[in-house]
């Protein structure tokens, strides 16, 4: 009798346990989570950029060297009057006058007849018209030259001067060419002109 008592207490009690344990949750099977495929694009890679072929390059301009002409260019020397180095006297025929003295150029040379002792008296205008022959140091005898009657003298201005047996000579502005001698025995700023000989003596025609 108290065995059945005891066991009874025991079903009693296992009933109470199991009213009392809490309701076992139902579990779910985890969810199965899908592979996301990813779409991978190839990179876009972009044409290289076009270059633009080198600018061409234009030929250098071509310099030229040649020295320009200066046959155009202002000069104010007058005929028989050398820019620089020593005047050249020569003598040669001109004209029916026969031999006289002429430059370098073969303009005729004159002497005027007031100049006395070595001295010019033809200065100013004069000087303009009838152009005293200058030279830059002593001048040099050419064909038919007496060199010993070549000489200078100093004129006002500071020039130097040729003179020829102690005449000062001159070229004459109305002289265009070699073999003119429009001056001869010109009376002209008070004084008469004359071609020269090659002894140095004016010439009487």
């Amino acid at each position: 009798m108290k065995y059945k008592t005891l066991l009874g207490a025991v079903f009693v009690f296992a009933l109470m346990l199991a009213a009392c344990a809490p309701a076992a949750a139902p579990t779910n099977p985890p969810a199965t989570i899908e592979p996301t495929t990813v779409v991978t694009e190839p990179p876009v890679t972009e044409s290289p950029v076009a270059t633009e072929s080198p600018v061409a390059t234009e030929s250098p301009v071509a310099t030229d060297t040649t020295t320009a002409d200066t046959s155009s260019a202002d000069t104010t020397s007058t005929v028989g009057v050398p820019v620089t180095g020593e005047a050249t006297v020569n003598a040669a025929d001109v004209g029916s006058y026969g031999t006289v003295l002429v430059n370098s150029d073969g303009m005729p040379l004159y002497v005027f007849s007031l100049d006395t002792g070595g001295t010019s008296a033809c200065t100013g205008d004069c000087a303009t018209e009838w152009t005293p022959l200058a030279s830059q140091g002593s001048p040099v005898a050419g064909d038919g030259v007496d060199a010993s009657l070549l000489g200078t003298i100093t004129r006002d201005d500071g020039t130097m001067q040729v003179t020829y047996n102690g005449h000062p000579l001159y070229t004459f502005a109305d002289d265009t060419g070699a073999g003119d001698a429009a001056g001869q025995g010109m009376e002209d700023n008070g004084g008469t002109w004359n071609l020269v000989t090659a002894t140095g003596e004016p010439l009487q025609q």
